[in-house]
């Protein structure tokens, strides 16, 4: 099979931004309209996109060897903290591959003709990226199964007794599903991915890099040691230091600085309470809380969502992952508990270590617990 080659278009494309309500009635949009975003900093290749190395080499093989084959790449799931590039690489492979890729996600695929739509309108090889897929409805879901295996869609026609089912077929395409909860898949959806790969959170060295390239891109004098500072406080994720370094460079310009420095940079991030581990207000709020009210736990989430205001499902999903990826919280069957290293990272005096006694009690309560 012959993979459709996609030709750029020679037509002046439009820069005015979409409006909230056109995004939300348009549930797909192409590589060439993100494109023509005038601050675009994504990369566009494998060999410009920086860091995820060991999944770089995966999917190198993958292009390479259905490129051989003259056939679409496997159906691909991402999985992965939010941030991480998963919409990027989509859009990359279908560059690599010379294909079109349509982007949508799940919540808009309420109907079984939203995602009816899309698969007809696919052409040989092209990308279908699904994101948040964990949030299928069944009635989509169940569309796809055929759609991924056999490339066919089955169409239920009339109702009760007189309906009858129709089999289109379609052209073959590689579904790509980009989600945060891959244990929420279900299992027959799940198995029907050729590919299963995770996102990893990024090194200091890596986002440096990224900052760097941006700055460039969005012509923006940064040092090193400016680019490197941003990188330190943006959580190991590519999308919040695009995010802080933009927010650096308005703070430069106000003060009519040449050039993002360490210096300036720290003293803008502290402005934005973006501490150096990458903590914000909320962060803090949640360690200090459980420190002080609950005496460093063991507490359940729903505690600390009472005594923050916070809603317990963002403390689940937004501040948690990255507290417990640099070891400031712990999870434990009675609760949640602050490390030795959120004290200190709040100046705090951790409390003592316990007795061997105390330790062997303790963990038998876990055990028990479980």
């Amino acid at each position: 099979m012959a993979i459709k080659r996609s030709t750029p278009s020679s037509n002046e494309p439009d820069k005015t931004p979409p409006t909230t309500e056109e995004t939300l009635l348009k549930p797909t949009v192409t590589p060439e309209e993100i494109g023509n975003n005038e601050e675009t900093i994504r990369p566009q290749t494998l060999d410009e996109y920086i860091g995820q190395k060991d999944l770089k080499e995966v999917l190198k093989i993958a292009i390479q060897a259905a490129q051989n084959r003259q056939e679409p790449i496997d159906h691909l799931l991402l999985y992965g903290p939010p941030g991480l590039g998963k919409t990027t690489l989509s859009l990359i492979l279908a560059t690599e591959m010379g294909v079109k890729c349509k982007i949508t996600a799940a919540p808009a695929l309420e109907r079984p003709r939203d995602i009816t739509g899309l698969l007809i309108g696919l052409q040989p090889g092209d990308i279908l990226f699904i994101d948040e897929i964990h949030r299928l409805n069944r009635l989509t879901e169940e569309l796809l199964y055929p759609a991924m295996e056999d490339y066919r869609l089955d169409i239920t026609m009339g109702k009760g007794k007189s309906a009858t089912i129709r089999s289109l077929s379609l052209n073959k395409f590689t579904l790509i599903g980009a989600t945060t909860k891959v244990g929420a898949l279900t299992s027959p959806l799940r198995d029907r991915f050729g590919l299963i790969q995770r996102l990893r959170f990024y090194e200091i060295d890596e986002l440096t890099l990224i900052v760097l390239r941006t700055a460039q891109i969005l012509t923006t004098p940064i040092s090193p040691g400016g680019a490197e500072e941003i990188a330190r406080r943006a959580r190991g994720t590519p999308r919040i230091a695009n995010r802080l370094l933009k927010r650096v460079r308005d703070y430069t310009q106000v003060k009519k600085q040449p050039e993002i420095t360490a210096e300036l940079a720290a003293e803008a991030l502290n402005l934005y309470q973006v501490d150096q581990r990458g903590l914000d207000w909320t962060d803090r709020l949640v360690l200090s809380t459980l420190i002080h009210q609950f005496q460093g736990g063991p507490v359940g989430l729903e505690a600390i969502a009472a005594a923050t205001g916070e809603d317990s499902k963002t403390i689940e999903e937004v501040y948690e992952p990255y507290l417990l990826q640099i070891g400031y919280l712990n999870r434990t069957p009675r609760g949640r508990m602050a490390s030795a290293a959120a004290y200190e990272h709040l100046g705090l005096v951790p409390p003592k270590l316990l007795s061997t006694d105390q330790l062997s009690l303790f963990q038998s309560e876990i055990t028990e617990s479980e």
